[in-house]
């Protein structure tokens, strides 16, 4: 009964113990291997040993695996920036480009004739060609079969309109 309240307390503490450290994955992990490895070649060696102590020997490997793989892994999360950040992270920024280009002179060609072909898929979706303007010229981009997005049912087609000074681009988009 004595043997079984000790191990049952080495187990204990040797999961309190777990990751006393750090909170990183690999500190976590290094604790709980450390300690399992530990408890068995501590009770093998305390067992084989003169005295046959293979409960003190459980414990005293136990504890000293926990703590050395605890700080083998926190070691690991450090340099691996796991839990506390890389030591080289700058704060994010972020920039803007704002590219005014000036409209088409001239309107879009007509729509290019395509061949539907047959669909991959029971829930794809048709999605026509249009044309592009890279500021010299016009190319098309040609139709396509796409799955839709989760939670999207309707695709909005791009295309051309003419707000007076000229053709605009509007990109398509699902809702």
């Amino acid at each position: 009964m004595r043997k079984q309240i000790l191990i049952a307390s080495a187990i204990g503490l040797t999961t309190l113990l777990t990751g006393c450290v750090g909170t990183g994955p690999n500190t976590q992990e290094g604790a709980v291997t450390g300690g399992a490895l530990g408890a068995i070649a501590g009770a093998i060696i305390g067992h084989n040993s003169g005295s046959g102590n293979t409960l003190g020997g459980a414990l005293i490997g136990g504890a000293a695996g926990a703590l050395a793989g605890g700080t083998l892994g926190n070691a690991a999360d450090h340099e691996n920036g796991t839990v506390y950040g890389s030591r080289t992270a700058a704060p994010a920024q972020t920039s803007y480009t704002v590219v005014q280009q000036m409209p088409p002179p001239m309107p879009p060609p007509p729509a290019v004739q395509e061949v539907v072909t047959p669909s991959p898929a029971a829930n794809a979706v048709w999605i026509p060609g249009y044309w592009t303007y890279d500021g010299r010229a016009y190319s098309w981009i040609p139709s396509h079969w796409e799955i839709p997005p989760a939670n999207s049912s309707t695709h909005v087609a791009a295309h051309w309109e003419n707000q007076g000074n000229g053709y605009f681009f509007v990109p398509a988009y699902w809702r």
